[in-house]
């Protein structure tokens, strides 16, 4: 069974934003802390970031958030299976 690369960016932007939020800052502090804009963050947040995040700029997040990198980059099976259901539904309909 094959990634789906979208999928796992968009799984990535989720996380991302689900702890900003839980630290309490907005897209516009997390950007100016990693040096980059909020339309970057809002970007990878969504998913959208020229389908290439770099490990780099993950690694700049995950500091600035304050939360360990394998949080952002490890997916429960829950969160696969939905991967799965996604795609089946993409190819099906």
């Amino acid at each position: 069974m094959s990634t789906d690369k979208k999928m796992v960016l968009r799984q990535i932007g989720a996380k991302i934003a689900y702890f900003r939020t839980l630290v309490g800052i907005s897209q516009r502090e997390l950007a100016a802390k990693i040096n980059t804009t909020q339309s970057t963050i809002s970007k990878v947040e969504s998913g959208n970031y020229n389908d290439n995040l770099s490990i780099v700029m993950l690694t700049e997040i995950a500091d600035a958030l304050e939360v360990n990198l394998s949080l952002l980059l490890e997916f429960t099976g829950y969160e696969k299976a939905m991967w799965d259901r996604k795609i089946g539904e993409t190819r099906n309909g």
